[in-house]
Formats: structure tokens, sequence, C-alpha cells
């Protein structure tokens, strides 16, 4: 009997072998939204001492994914942050297929997701070679679907077809887009498993971008225009988050990830410059917000700087926003307090529900920097990311420059 046993295990651990082929070393992949519209990305295969990890690949960023679930004919991972999983089956012709599960602040969408492997490219040069380089910066006015511009300004670079770049709007930026210039179009794309976009666009001229598409997420659209100006400046926000009249202090207490009570009150924040980050771990703006200012934590901690975020989660679930923000604090090593306000980023009352000495929450993520009196002294409503480049530089100077200007003055 226990022969029959051992000769029935190894049969199994055989077939379950043979069905686990080698992943190819890259595939080309997308998502499809229910018009049918598609969100491209690349993705390579490493295989390292913890298992095999996929890197989704946008211009100059490699987000790790993984170690992915390779049972039989199944091919699983999940995002590092982010409600943000795949489940899908793999084919004969080494193509996979599946879904994309992704959390909302309603319910959870599943989109269509393909894989194929060894396609290198990320679009098909429909219309040749690139008939113009449009690298330089662009003014651009996006439609929305009721006819109402708003602003944008947007950085290209172009190497032969090859084209990267970010939007940078009133409110944060759209992060690492990668695509490419062929005939007189443009075709970008970017995915970090919660941003899906995808940008389409004719060049009327070196000068001139007319007839764009703008796909963002499930079913956002919205077109868009651009006319060439390196003397463009960022898009400023109409109505900017700042202290009301007769405020000078927060007044806050809200539970960290293990359900203790933090006070901006504390002990640990008195005689220190801190910084509140108001932020959602649904963000992607967010996610390149908290790993910088993990880093600038660790760096400023010993010379009297507190940072501590504020959550504006999904859902009002406590469990399911702990869970989600955990994902955040061990990726970047988060080292100060995260709190779970149990107020919805949607909420229309979210300001008064928890910051009442502020006007409008507009944006995610917000840095307010208090000083060592705990007195309100500025209130950045934009961030932009490292996908920005030149302006990621510039606003971790103008952040580094504010926290030292704090701690120079008399307590």
């Amino acid at each position: 009997m226990k022969v029959l046993v051992l000769i029935c295990s190894l049969i199994l651990s055989l077939l379950s072998a043979m069905g686990q082929k080698e992943l190819a070393p890259n595939y080309r992949a997308y998502v499809v939204r229910p018009d049918s519209n598609t969100v491209v990305f690349n993705m390579q295969v490493s295989k390292e001492k913890t298992g095999t990890y996929f890197y989704i690949i946008n211009a100059d960023e490699k987000i790790k994914v993984g170690p992915v679930s390779l049972t039989n004919d199944s091919v699983n991972f999940a995002m590092p942050v982010f409600e943000s999983s795949f489940k899908t089956k793999r084919n004969a012709d080494g193509s996979f297929q599946g879904i994309w599960n992704k959390g909302t602040t309603g319910e959870f969408q599943n989109w269509p997701f393909y894989a194929y492997p060894n396609q290198l490219y990320r679009f098909t040069k429909t219309q040749g070679s690139a008939l113009y380089n449009i690298s330089g910066k662009w003014d651009v006015t996006i439609t929305r679907p009721n006819g109402t511009p708003r602003k944008a300004l947007a950085e290209f670079e172009q190497s032969g077809d090859k084209l990267t770049g970010s939007f940078l709007t009133p409110s944060g930026d759209y992060r690492f887009l990668e695509g490419i210039v062929t005939g007189d179009s443009l075709k970008l794309s970017t995915f970090d498993g919660s941003h899906a976009y995808t940008f389409y666009a004719k060049i009327a001229s070196a000068e001139k971008i007319t007839g764009g598409l703008y796909l963002a997420g499930y079913s956002g659209k919205e077109t868009w225009s651009a006319v060439k100006d390196n003397n463009v400046k960022e898009p400023q926000q109409e109505q900017p988050t700042k202290l009301k009249p007769g405020e000078s202090k927060l007044n806050f207490t809200f539970n960290d990830l293990e359900g203790k009570p933090v006070s901006i009150n504390d002990e640990r924040f008195k005689n220190k410059v801190v910084v509140v980050q108001l932020m959602g771990s649904w963000c992607p703006n967010c996610m390149d917000e908290t790993k910088f200012l993990s880093d600038f934590y660790n760096k400023y901690r010993s010379k009297g700087v507190e940072i501590v975020s504020l959550a504006y989660e999904y859902s009002t679930d406590i469990e399911r926003s702990r869970k989600s923000l955990s994902k955040f604090q061990k990726l970047f090593n988060v080292q100060y307090p995260m709190l779970i306000t149990g107020v919805t980023s949607t909420d229309e009352q979210k300001t008064e529900k928890t910051l009442p000495q502020l006007s409008s929450i507009q944006s995610f993520p917000t840095s307010i920097f208090l000083d060592r009196k705990g007195n309100v002294k500025e209130v950045h409503s934009v961030f932009y990311g490292p996908g920005t480049k030149q302006y990621f530089e510039e606003y971790k100077k103008i952040f580094t420059n504010i926290v030292e200007g704090l701690l120079k003055e008399k307590n």
C-alpha cells in the first residue's frame, strides 16, 4: 500500500512538473476596457532566489511583481501595492489570458488580460517611421466629456520612433508613459496596477498636436490637443487647500495600522517639525511620494523631523484599509505612523470630518508642514513624481528647503 501511495505521489509530481513549462523572458501584455480599447504594457521575467517575478516596464520604471504562482497551467500574481491582482491560464502557444482584478470605491473590476511571449514591442508601427520629433514641452488642453477644458503640461522625449514622457496636471502627474511615434501619430500608455492609461493623437506639425484621445481607467475618455511651448509653466489649482482664517493648528486623532490611537498632540510630535501627508493606498502619486517620504524620514528623523500619514481609502472598512496600507508600509519600510481616517477619498465631507481647520482637500497626496510649535506653515496640494524627472527633482529641493528652514527656526 505504501509503495502504491509513493508511486502515485511521484506520478502527480511528474505531471505537475510537466505542466510547469518555462516562462518566456519577455511578454507584451494588455488589459481590455469594456469599450474594447486596450492598455498595453511590457513584462520581463526574472528568476530569483525567492521565486519567479515579473517586472512591469513603463519607460524608466520597472515594477517588481510576485513571486508568481505557477501551478500546472495557472499563472497568478499580485501587484506589490494597491488592490490589484491577476489570475490567468497558460495556452499551448505560451501565451496566457485571464482576469485583472482591481479594487475601486464600488465593486471590484474584472478586466480581461492577455500576455504574449517574446514580443518586445509595445505598439505596432502602423504608419511606418516617425515623421516628426516632438521632444520638449507642450501646453496641453484636455476636454472633459461635458465640454469643459482643463490644462496640463506634457513633456516628451523622443529617440527615433520611441516616445516617453508624462503629463503634469494641477493635481499630480500621469507617471511614466511609454510608446511610439509612427508616421504622424503618437501612441502612449502606462500601467502600474492602478493607473491604466492610453493616449493617442495626430501630430499636425512639429509645433501642434490635434485629435488626441485620452483613455483613463475602466471607462474614462477625454479628448486633448497641444501646442509646443518650451516656456509653459505647470498648471495651478484654482482653489488649493489652505488653512482657514482664524486657524493655526491641526487637531486630529486616528488609529494606526495596529489599531492604536495616534494624535498630533502626542509627545512624539512636540517640538518637532512635522509633515502631515494626506494620501490613499489606491493612489499611484501617493505611492511615489511615500517612497520619497520614507527615505527622507530615515535621513531627517534624527534632526527633529516627524512624519505622519492620514489615509483616505476606497471604503470605510477598516480591515480592508489596513490590509491595503500595510502593503505600502512593507514595500517602502515606512517607519512613521500611517493612520486610517475611516473616511473615504470620495466623501464630500472628508475635510470637515477629519481636518476642519483646512479648506476643501483638493487632491492626493497633499503635504502639510508644521513648525516646532505645531503651527501650519505651508500646504502643498500637488506632488510631481519621478516620472516627471526635472519637476520631481525640483519638488524634492523645495520640500527639503521648507523642512530645513523650519528646523532652523527658534522654538
